[in-house]
């Protein structure tokens, strides 16, 4: 069975900020689209067996059911609703980032 891939709204805002980031600050808009185009192909990977990526081991994201995916220098975190057959994407974050500060601005209201 497969799942239905969503994204949250702070998802999307994340994915278009780094895109924003990497072609007007960095000034590489071809690596921004590689990036991009990379990073929906690996989470529209999740419609099959969205569970093969840990949970993470932050509390207490771990005790509701966060996994993590890393893809390239980023960590993806999701939500499976196994009821309705659905991942939630919920954050993305860059890797040398301090994951527990940036995890504490996860919301996870889009997901209900």
């Amino acid at each position: 069975m497969r799942y239905k891939v969503n994204l949250t709204q702070q998802a999307i805002c994340q994915i278009e900020e780094t895109v924003q980031y990497i072609s007007k600050i960095l000034l590489v808009p071809e690596t921004a689209q590689k990036w991009a185009d990379t990073l929906q192909c690996e989470i529209e990977k999740l419609d099959f067996m969205p569970s093969k990526y840990p949970l993470t081991e932050e509390e207490p994201w771990h005790t509701k059911g966060i996994h993590k995916m890393p893809v390239k220098n980023f960590l993806v975190y999701y939500l499976i609703d196994e009821k309705k057959k659905t991942v939630w994407v919920t954050t993305i974050i860059y890797g040398r980032r301090n994951q527990i500060v940036a995890l504490l601005d996860m919301s996870l209201n889009d997901t209900e």
